[in-house]
C-alpha cells in the first residue's frame, strides 16, 4: 500500500490514492453474496486474501465470472478449489468479434490476434459448452450484446455468440448472465426469439424503471452494482425502486464500478456492504431485510 507521504515527507498529491484500496466498511449482520466479480482481474490481493477480507464484512460467497476462454477456465478451477466461490463461463460480447474478426489493437487481455473466422468462434463456444457442464459452474455468462465498444462490423458475431450461449444455458440448466450495454431492445428481442432459459440475470442492470418492469414481468433477476450510487444514476435508482424484492441481486463487477465515495479506486467483493446500504436506502427498507432477500435470491438464481 502506498505511503501517506511523498519522498520529501509532504502530503500525498490529490490523485495518488486512485490505486489504493478503499477502507473496510462496517460488517453486514446478514451474510450476502457478490453475484458478479472478477477476482482474476484484481491486483491488490490473492484469491485467498480477497475471500477472507470479504468474509470479514459479511460477504461469504462470490460468483466468479468468465469473459473469455482463459478466464472461464480460471473461474471453473477457482470455484473447484474454494468453497466460497461459484463460477460462470462465457465469451464476453466483445470477445466474440475479436475471435472471429481479429483484434489488431491488442485491446483484449490476450493481445493482438489474427482473424479466426466463424470456425474459431465455434471452437471457442464448444469449450464454453464443455465448461458449462461442470458442477461448480452455476451460470453461462457474461454474454449478451454491447454496442458501446463493438461497432456494426462486429454485431453479427456478437448476436450469433449470444444465441449460442442461450442454447448452452438451456441445455445445461444453468443461469444465463446478461451483459447489456446500450443494447436493451436487441437483448430483449434475442431472448424472446430464442426463448429465455428458466433463469436470467441482468448483470450490472443498466436500464430504467420501464425496462425493470419488463424484466420483472419476464421473471428475470436484476443485479445492481456500485454505479447505482453515482450522482448521475437516478434512472438506475428508479429501476431499483420498482424491481420486485425477490428479483434483486447485488454485485461489485470488481475491480470496476467502485461505489461512491470511492469511485475511481479499485473495487473488490468486500465493498458489497457499501452498495447494499445505498440500495436499502433507495428501497426504504432495513439493510438486514435487503441482505436477507438478496442472499436468498442469489442462491436461488445460481442454484447453490
Amino acid at each position: 500500500m502506498a505511503s501517506n507521504s511523498g519522498p520529501a515527507g509532504g502530503e500525498r498529491k490529490k490523485n495518488d490514492d486512485k490505486d489504493v484500496p478503499p477502507p473496510l466498511p462496517a460488517p453486514l449482520a446478514v451474510p450476502v453474496a457478490d453475484s458478479h466479480t472478477h477476482l482474476d482481474m484484481q491486483k491488490h490481493a490473492t484469491v485467498e486474501d480477497a475471500l477472507a477480507t470479504a468474509a470479514s464484512v459479511g460477504v461469504t460467497t462470490v460468483v466468479q465470472v468468465g469473459c473469455d476462454l482463459a478466464g472461464s477456465r480460471w473461474a471453473a478451477d477457482t470455484a473447484a478449489a474454494h468453497e466460497a466461490v461459484w463460477a460462470t463461463v462465457a465469451l464476453h460480447p466483445n470477445e466474440a468479434p475479436r475471435i472471429e474478426l481479429g483484434d489488431p489493437d491488442g485491446w483484449s487481455r490476450q493481445g493482438a490476434r489474427e482473424p479466426g473466422g466463424r470456425a474459431a468462434l465455434d471452437a471457442a463456444l464448444a469449450e464454453i459448452d464443455r465448461l458449462a457442464g461442470l458442477p461448480q459452474v452455476k451460470g453461462v455468462g457474461e454474454t449478451g450484446l454491447d454496442f458501446f465498444r463493438t461497432g456494426p462490423e462486429g454485431m453479427a458475431a456478437q448476436e450469433y455468440s449470444f444465441r449460442r450461449h442461450i442454447d448452452i444455458a438451456k441445455r445445461h440448466g444453468k443461469a444465463l448472465v446478461i451483459h447489456d450495454r446500450e443494447a436493451h431492445d436487441d437483448v430483449l428481442r434475442v431472448l424472446t426469439e430464442e426463448g429465455a432459459p428458466e433463469t436470467v440475470v441482468f448483470h450490472c442492470f443498466s436500464g430504467d424503471a420501464a425496462m425493470a418492469k419488463l424484466c420483472a414481468e419476464a421473471g428475470y433477476y436484476l443485479s445492481f452494482a456500485g454505479n447505482v450510487t453515482f450522482r448521475n444514476a437516478q434512472p438506475l435508482r428508479d429501476a431499483l425502486a420498482v424491481a420486485p424484492l425477490d428479483r434483486v441481486l447485488v454485485e461489485t463487477d470488481a475491480p470496476f464500478l467502485t461505489p461512491m465515495p470511492y469511485r475511481g479506486r479499485p473495487n473488490a467483493p468486500y465493498l458489497i456492504p457499501v452498495t447494499l446500504r445505498a440500495m436499502a436506502e433507495v428501497r426504504g427498507i432495513d439493510e438486514d431485510a435487503l441482505a436477507t432477500a438478496v442472499a436468498a435470491n442469489t442462491a436461488r438464481a445460481f442454484g447453490y
